[in-house]
């Protein structure tokens, strides 16, 4: 508990003063003023984030959080709960979707097992279990609220040290069958929204399944009363190993003042709990892609951002994060390569700052 107490307390506001020099450069480079959007944005925050007008992503990791639902038992996935072991396997041998984008994307993966349902004897995988997977939330809590905090410190303790080896940023990513199941219960929690307009169909399930789905969440309600003002009481309630554990990556990107990409539905519930945790949280946060996920854009909402890129996916994994990591590159790229007014020779004074059109 001291490691969680002492993170929350550590985490301090962006740096306002980096964000208005960035803002000022961003607003003489030889282009029509506020032109380049949500680019300009990325460049404003991250300055913010590092106190930096000037930044570069040299290192990047995703860390993929891996555990197993206890409410796969009640029928909410397509899927067996054995695939979450198959998955993580798989990972490890460059076979999975985040593993491809991330060796293209020159990315690292850290795969974490926090609470899958059997041992990974692959030293490629990072012990860190708290228990074989979480229980059935529909017949009580997922876990015990201890079990929640030391999750959500596996996350603090991984991203602590992943900055401290010189990642310069990191993604966040899960595997676990059943987990779109418990990230509608938590933004239900959060939103007061019911899983009828929280959950989906996750992976393909058809529609009896998906009423299996909305039952187990409306009865874990019932069931358990999460505090929707206690982000921990939701997550032993309601959430899962994996949640709890980006829950903490979130936390320790904003004690260490470092860059930290959502990928999406299920890192976004994690995400939610961080900004609930503390509201600070939110400025070191860059949301990746709109998941296709039903409950996605209710997520966004709750959290107060947008995401980059709307494509349609629904893959988890973390495999939003790397395309992420390519736009703000572009756009820390583009703060340092291109030239001012003043270097190309060009009168300023013609334009009109568009922004202020809105």
């Amino acid at each position: 508990m001291e490691l969680f107490n002492t993170t929350l307390e550590a985490i301090s506001s962006p740096e306002e003063g980096a964000k208005e020099e960035a803002k000022k450069r961003l607003d003489h480079l030889a282009k029509p003023i506020g032109s380049l959007g949500k680019l300009e944005e990325i460049v404003i925050k991250m300055a913010g984030i590092t106190g930096k007008p000037h930044n570069k992503i040299e290192k990047r990791n995703i860390v993929v959080m891996c555990a197993d639902n206890g409410v796969v038992a009640e029928g909410v996935s397509a899927c067996p709960q054995e695939f979450t072991m198959i998955l993580t396997e798989n990972m490890t041998k460059g076979f999975t979707g985040v593993s491809v984008l991330s060796q293209m994307t020159n990315t690292d993966l850290t795969i974490v097992d926090i609470g899958l349902n059997g041992d990974m004897n692959n030293s490629k995988v990072l012990n860190k279990k708290i228990n074989y997977g979480t229980k059935n939330f529909t017949k009580g809590p997922s876990m015990t609220y201890d079990e929640a905090i030391k999750a959500i410190e596996v996350g603090i303790e991984i991203g602590d040290s992943l900055y401290n080896e010189g990642y310069d940023i990191l993604g966040t990513g899960e595997l676990g069958i059943g987990n779109t199941t418990t990230s509608a219960a938590v933004l239900s929690v959060f939103s007061e929204f019911g899983p009828e307009i929280t959950s989906g169909k996750g992976a393909g399930l058809t529609e009896e399944q998906y009423n299996f789905k909305k039952n187990a969440i409306n009865k874990a309600l019932e069931v358990n009363k999460p505090n929707k003002e206690d982000p921990v009481d939701v997550i032993s309630k309601v959430g899962g190993f994996d949640i709890a554990g980006m829950c903490g990556l979130f936390l320790s990107a904003a004690k260490n003042k470092k860059p930290i990409v959502i990928d999406g539905f299920i890192s976004s519930a994690a995400a939610l709990c961080a900004v609930r945790l503390n509201p600070l949280v939110k400025e070191y946060i860059f949301p990746s892609h709109l998941s296709k996920e039903p409950g996605a854009r209710y997520m966004m909402e709750e959290l107060g951002l947008e995401p980059m890129l709307n494509l349609e996916m629904r893959l988890g994994e973390g495999s939003g994060c790397p395309l992420a990591f390519q736009i703000i590159d572009a756009a820390l790229c583009i703060m340092d390569n291109m030239a001012t007014f003043e270097e190309a020779s060009i009168n300023s004074k013609v334009l009109v700052d568009i922004r202020e059109e809105k």
